[in-house]
């Protein structure tokens, strides 16, 4: 799975003038009851209004009694888009005000947002449903569609109940510098960090397969790139304060927090996912003794099912779940997949003529001479990295957990602990890396990759073991679409016309692609947004 990364470099190789220098609710068959719920939020939250007595932002008009199956379809998929990215930005922009101001002032912004984080969950819930064909019926599709917009209006019309106390709890900080002080403070440690990051990926890269890292491959250039942006802005926030131009130092301030929260997630993700390799290491012997006994169990019922199925008279059969032979295949295939996983594993050779089946001792986990990856041809699609490829590549822990648990679920493995282990390992190394692309890159991302994002995390927030393979699924189709999204919109802004890293600020829905030098940063007032005159 490959990454994209932003490369954006800074022209005339200029410097910045300040001392901040960077180093280089389901939807059932009741549809008229979606519909009702969706007019109930819409009217409610055009009928709301800020504090102050302003009126909210407008959003998009809800759906016309007469609007076309495809133009709700389209209405309903930029309704959790825009809502979707509000969300992140206020979230990103309420992390500084909470690193500035006591809990107890920020406590009830909080809630808003998680109430309106709330409405949307429920609405990519519908999504998600909708697009599985639930539910089934013409009329309850647009109603379906009608309460996804509705969900949206209502998250977006809390945060609008909000905006103008939340700018009143901003505004003093960035008119006394408090504020730039503390992005100032978070943009050094993260610069501090950079170095750090970028020798643990070196690490990982020469010790793991090239499999392992393919979710990180480019972060740390990338909050590089994250972090050049930011010190532009800082410093135009810096000058602006000096010159007491106040609305400037809040647009270029919230493009900075932008920018430094998206490195932050880059870099973290880099430390994270050094944590599941070593975390899917530690659990790679156990989880294959596990799938072995898993298997000889396995084997042991089918020899009894077979046994007591020749006793039986006419009459007496009882259905089988497969058949003999379909059983005695599927036993094939996962004793091929352990014992290609056995004979890779690093420091273990397989006894001479037949596969090694032994259970894994405690330093198992430790590469050979060779660098020995564990990857081999097996039913389950994984690559065959056998041969010189494996000796030169390393290894990687979280595929082989992957393959195990696959290899093993038609068996009804999922019982066992240790297997338990592993998907959940699995499933959580996949969702994390789905969920840092889409918020790194969500100025790209698009609806549907959005929606199985969703999907995956709500799986993973239940605990139960049965909704990890399907949440695994889902983060990496979700992976796999916003990938695509991101090729397809490219990087128009990497040229000497924009400020340094506009590329990469504009990939992550910092700054309004139609105008990121002068429009409206995102925030917890709106989504980023065009300059009113331009």
């Amino acid at each position: 799975m490959s990454t994209t990364a932003v490369a954006v470099t800074t022209a005339g190789g200029g410097r910045s003038t300040v001392d901040l220098v960077l180093p280089l609710v389901a939807v059932g068959a009741a549809g008229a009851a979606a519909g009702y719920a969706y007019i109930r939020r819409v009217r409610r939250a055009h009928g709301r209004t800020t504090p102050g007595g302003a009126s909210s932002p407008p959003h998009p008009p809800g759906p016309p009694q007469s609007a076309s199956r495809p133009a709700l379809d389209e209405q309903a998929c930029a309704a959790l888009v825009a809502a979707d990215d509000r969300i992140r930005a206020a979230r990103c922009e309420l992390g500084f005000a909470e690193a500035l101001f006591a809990a107890e002032d920020t406590a009830r912004f909080r809630r808003t947002v998680d109430e309106a984080a709330a409405e949307l969950a429920a609405a990519f819930r519908m999504r998600q449903r909708y697009d599985e064909g639930v539910p089934k019926e013409e009329a309850a599709r647009g109603h379906a569609l009608a309460g996804i917009v509705g969900r949206c209006e209502e998250a977006q019309g809390l945060l609008d109940s909000a905006a103008g106390a939340f700018e009143g709890l901003r505004e003093p900080g960035r008119a006394s510098g408090q504020a730039l002080v503390v992005a100032e403070g978070r943009f050094r440690e993260l610069t501090g960090r950079v170095g750090a990051a970028e020798a643990v990926l070196a690490g990982l890269r020469a010790r793991y397969a090239p499999t392992a890292t393919a979710d990180v491959v480019g972060n740390v250039e990338q909050a590089r790139d994250r972090l050049l942006f930011a010190t532009v802005r800082l410093n135009e926030a810096r000058q602006s304060a000096d010159s007491g131009q106040r609305e400037q130092v809040a647009r270029q301030l919230r493009a900075a927090e932008g920018a430094i929260t998206q490195a932050g997630v880059l870099l973290e993700g880099v430390d994270r996912l050094a944590a599941e390799l070593q975390a899917a290491e530690q659990a790679v012997p156990a989880a294959l003794a596990a799938a072995e006994a898993e298997l000889s169990r396995a084997r042991a019922e089918a020899e009894a099912t077979e046994e007591g199925s020749e006793g039986q008279g006419e009459g007496e059969e009882e259905a089988p779940d497969a058949s003999p032979g379909e059983l005695h295949a599927r036993l094939l295939r996962t004793d091929a997949v352990l014992a290609s996983i056995r004979r890779g594993l690093p420091g273990r050779q397989p006894a001479a003529g037949k596969p090694d089946s032994r259970p894994a001792g405690p330093d198992s986990h430790r590469r050979d001479a060779h660098g020995r990856t564990p990857h081999g041809p097996d039913s389950d699609g994984g690559p065959d990295t056998g041969g010189q490829g494996a000796h030169e590549a390393g290894w990687d822990p979280v595929g082989v957990l992957r393959r195990i648990v696959r290899a093993t679920a038609s068996h009804g493995a999922e019982r066992d602990g240790a297997l338990q282990a592993a998907a959940l390992i699995t499933a959580r190394t996949a969702g994390g890396a789905a969920a840092d692309f889409v918020e790194t890159h969500r100025g790209a991302v698009g609806v549907t990759a959005r929606t199985r994002l969703a999907e995956a995390q709500r799986l993973l927030a239940t605990g139960d073991p049965a909704d990890r393979a399907s949440a695994e699924a889902l983060a990496e189709e979700a992976r796999e679409l916003a990938e695509l999204d991101v090729r397809a919109h490219g990087n128009p802004y990497g040229g000497p016309d924009h400020t340094a890293g506009v590329g990469g600020a504009v990939l992550g829905g910092v700054v309004p692609a139609e105008d990121p030098d002068g429009g409206t940063p995102a925030g917890f007032a709106g989504p980023a947004a065009p300059a009113a005159d331009g």
